[in-house]
């Protein structure tokens, strides 16, 4: 046995998709420039409003974007364990309660749902009120910002789109790129 297994790290899990094999592994497009826009997510706000609105007012539907780290009022995230059902790769947990946190450092992608509405995916890791560290999947529409504005660097997709999509591989729906419509 490795000595690093020996130390009580765990060997990283399997992940096998349930789906059609796609020999496709990631999707991309590209385009010849994009926007950088640095944003202040404003307090009282959610996540999800902080964000979609004020990009949305400048006609920014798809991006990515990097989330610089501070004080949320209240903040809910889930996690993605495997999929009890084998039905799908993962399954995500049910929102936990955070309370109020500190978001150390967050990646959220702004595209559009199967419905045409703006959606949020956000990675982030966080101190939560007992001072350790979690992370996972935040919950946008549930996560308020604190009193002081947060810094975000965003760089829109000019081009094309990122759209939710069913993944026929992973048998969940996806944030993939499509040629703007």
């Amino acid at each position: 046995m490795s000595r690093t297994l020996q130390s009580g790290y765990h060997r990283p899990r399997m992940l096998r998709h349930v789906g059609r094999f796609s020999p496709v592994r990631i999707q991309s497009m590209h385009y010849q420039s994009g926007r950088h826009i640095r944003l202040l997510l404003q307090p009282g706000r959610s996540l999800y409003d902080a964000l979609v609105r004020p990009l949305q007012a400048i006609g920014v539907t798809s991006a990515s974007t990097t989330i610089l780290g501070g004080h949320f009022d209240h903040l809910e995230y889930c996690v993605a364990p495997p999929d009890p059902s084998g039905k799908a790769v993962i399954a995500y947990s049910s929102p936990i309660d955070a309370g109020a946190s500190f978001m150390v450092f967050g990646n959220a992608t702004l595209g559009k749902d199967m419905e045409g509405r703006p959606l949020v995916h956000c990675h982030a890791s966080v101190r939560v009120e007992d001072g350790s560290v979690k992370g996972g999947h935040i919950v946008p529409q549930a996560s308020i910002i604190g009193a002081t504005p947060i810094s975000v660097l965003v760089t829109a997709l000019e081009g094309f789109e990122l759209r939710q999509a069913f993944d026929d591989e992973t048998n969940i729906p996806l944030l993939k790129p499509f040629k703007e419509s």
